[in-house]
């Protein structure tokens, strides 16, 4: 032994073995993977075996009052990886024993083993056959030298045999294996759940987001890895359901869950990777920064996320996942709040609230690009049908801040959809479609990519891969990628069951979803159904605080319905508030040929043209054009949208 070593002591219980020197766990012989925290507590139970260990005194050994943490979560989860490598349960335990409300006690039947003489380098570097050979009994003590001889040779014989066995059931579970496939696949998609706001301030929840948001948002740049999106998890924010049942829903392999605490301008993040379908522990840690450089924080959760799973990352997949940098505090706070009001708000109050925010956020730093994006969804968000900003105040504005954003940092791939959206709305679909495809090769499995690529598919009359694209989108993300998506694609492909099926089914669960009532509307309309649009459509005016894009097409099933009365009465509302401000164009023209009156529709459509009307991009598959389609100036309109 070497001058300078220390002996190791060994415990056994069962067929597990414990190194409290070197911190290992073993078991049968072979060596099980357990982080030190884990092992500390199976530590202090093994020293104190027997008796009852509280939960104070787990803290002030193994969390020193100066440590920034979150005791309880960091012991219970401690304790669950613990009891995952041992095989033991709550319920029923062999080793670990739950004292409610007061601590922990070992109660498995625990035998000293004597220390073995080596040195820390030898001790690491034995294999398990090493170990049995050394720990093996010694030769009697009086034997004359050959039978002493002939005892160590029955010795090595024996311990050559079972490793030879050893090797040969390993062989042969190795080739059962390569046959049948690994009893653990590898992990190709994951969850990241909302992360739990642990901080004393409940007002402090959207940094618990913005963490999430972040983490999806790194982890989703790698190729092989699928990552369900934002919008999908968030509705899991507090769930009760069980881990397993949320993968089988979402159709992942594993989850990635976590809390956050903020103490001053001090940030802490815990976070463990758990396969869903066994829900086992993978990997957990715990990551101290200063809130300037969480930016940082976020890439080292995601590096060692992305390392666990074991996937095949590239060397440019690998510079964006480790891209960090400081950041001030305020000017993330600024971009958290900014998200998060952006995230849950469908009003203009709420848009031009959150668009403050991330103004305020490049005031304060102007080199910080994701507060460009926000900037640009925003504004994006203003211009649609349901709040009716003009297209002109809007769309510079989002191209503005998608450029700046991809000028700050061009692998972006939100910014170059958003930039596509608006190419596409003034119909430069050679631009589009490069930006769309850019997003792709940067996030191939974003699913709000696919399904934008999937509308420049649909406006050039391609249904059939616009809906194979809105499939592979509701495949990566089936959540985000809804039946409205589905729902929308086949009504423009003229497929009004299969579009009204799946609105339906959309609503059944989210019953106030503008969109998919919307929709619907429109699917009832065209198969020859306007009495039952006509709930559906007034239900959609309430919802959207009477939009005037909605109105236009309730004015068109009060038409087609007979009910031109109520049809003439909303006409008169469109006109009257336009008189006052801005009404989309598209609005009258929906309106105008459900009354059936060709004059006034194409007036409105070459208005319609004027304003860059979103509605426009439609027009090759749009069934509500079908009866104008041999008209000329319906040709020559088509024409000059560049879709002919």
């Amino acid at each position: 032994m070497a001058a300078n070593a220390q002996p190791s002591r060994r415990l056994s219980f069962d067929e597990f073995e414990v190194d409290l020197r070197s911190g290992e766990l073993w078991e049968r012989g072979k060596r099980l993977r357990l982080q030190d925290q884990p092992f500390q507590v199976l530590r202090v139970l093994l020293e104190r075996r027997g008796e009852i260990v509280t939960r104070d005194e787990l803290k002030q050994t193994l969390w020193p009052a100066d440590t920034f943490v979150d005791f309880d979560d960091g012991l219970n989860t401690a304790v669950r990886k613990l009891r995952d490598v041992l095989g033991d349960s709550t319920e029923k335990p062999r080793y670990i024993e739950t004292i409610p409300r007061r601590g922990y006690r070992f109660m498995g039947r625990l035998s000293d083993r004597p220390a073995v003489l080596s040195s820390p380098a030898e001790e690491t570097n034995d294999s398990p056959v090493q170990e049995f050979s050394r720990s093996a009994p010694s030769a009697p003590v009086g034997l004359p030298a050959p039978a002493q001889l002939l005892s160590i040779r029955w010795r090595v014989l024996l311990t050559a045999a079972a490793a030879l066995a050893l090797f040969s059931t390993a062989l042969v579970l190795y080739r059962g294996s390569s046959a049948k496939g690994t009893s653990q696949p590898g992990i190709k998609s994951l969850a990241v759940l909302p992360m739990k706001n642990l901080s004393a301030d409940p007002t402090q929840e959207y940094l618990a987001d913005g963490m999430t948001e972040a983490l999806i948002g790194r982890l989703a740049g790698i190729h092989d890895l699928r990552v369900i999106s934002r919008t999908s998890v968030m509705q899991y924010k507090d769930t009760k359901k069980a881990l397993p049942e949320i993968a089988k829903t979402l159709g992942v392999d594993a989850i990635v869950e976590g809390s956050v605490i903020l103490d001053g301008t001090h940030i802490r993040v815990h976070a463990q990777l758990i396969r869903a379908a066994t829900d086992e522990h993978l990997w957990s840690e715990a990551y101290d920064r200063e809130l300037r450089d969480v930016l940082t924080l976020q890439s080292d959760v995601a590096q060692s996320i992305a390392q666990k799973v074991e996937v095949t990352i590239t060397g440019e997949e690998r510079a964006r996942l480790t891209a960090a940098r400081s950041i001030a505090p305020e000017v993330y706070e600024d971009y958290l709040m900014g998200r998060s009001i952006l995230d849950k708000t469908y009003s203009r109050s709420g848009l031009e609230e959150s668009i403050g925010y991330f103004e305020e956020a490049t005031k304060r730093d102007p080199t910080f690009a994701p507060a460009y994006v926000g900037l640009a969804d925003a504004y994006d968000r203003l211009g649609t049908i349901f709040i009716g900003t003009p297209p002109s105040e809007v769309r510079p504005k989002v191209v503005n801040a998608a450029r700046k954003a991809l000028e700050l940092d061009p692998e972006l791939a939100e910014a170059h959809v958003l930039l596509a959206d608006i190419y596409q709305q003034q119909w430069r679909w050679s631009d589009a479609q490069a930006e769309y495809k850019r997003a792709l090769d940067l996030k191939p499995n974003d699913a709000a990519a696919h399904v934008g690529f999937a509308h420049w598919l649909l406006c050039q009359g391609r249904t059939q891969e616009a809906l194979t694209w809105t499939e592979r989108g509701r495949k990566l993300d089936p959540i985000e990628v809804s039946g409205t998506s589905i729902g929308e694609t086949l009504f423009f492909a003229h497929r009004y069951d299969e579009a009204i099926h799946e609105l339906r089914s959309v609503l059944a669960v989210q019953g106030d979803s503008a969109s998919a009532l919307w929709y619907l509307g429109f699917s009832l309309i065209a198969k020859g159904q306007p009495e039952d649009a006509i709930p559906v459509l007034e239900k959609a005016v309430s919802i959207t605080n009477r939009s005037s894009g909605v109105i236009g097409v309730l004015i068109s099933a009060c038409a087609h319905a007979g009910r031109r009365k109520d049809a003439l009465r909303l006409l008169d509302e469109l006109k009257q508030r336009r008189q006052k401000g801005y009404v989309p164009a598209g609005a009258f023209v929906n309106a105008y040929l459900g009354m059936e009156d060709r004059e006034q529709a194409f007036a409105w459509l070459e208005r319609a043209y004027q304003e860059q009307s979103n509605i426009l991009q439609f027009l090759k598959v749009h069934p509500f054009f079908d009866p104008l389609r041999g008209d000329p100036r319906f040709v020559d309109l088509v024409h000059r949208v560049g879709l002919d």
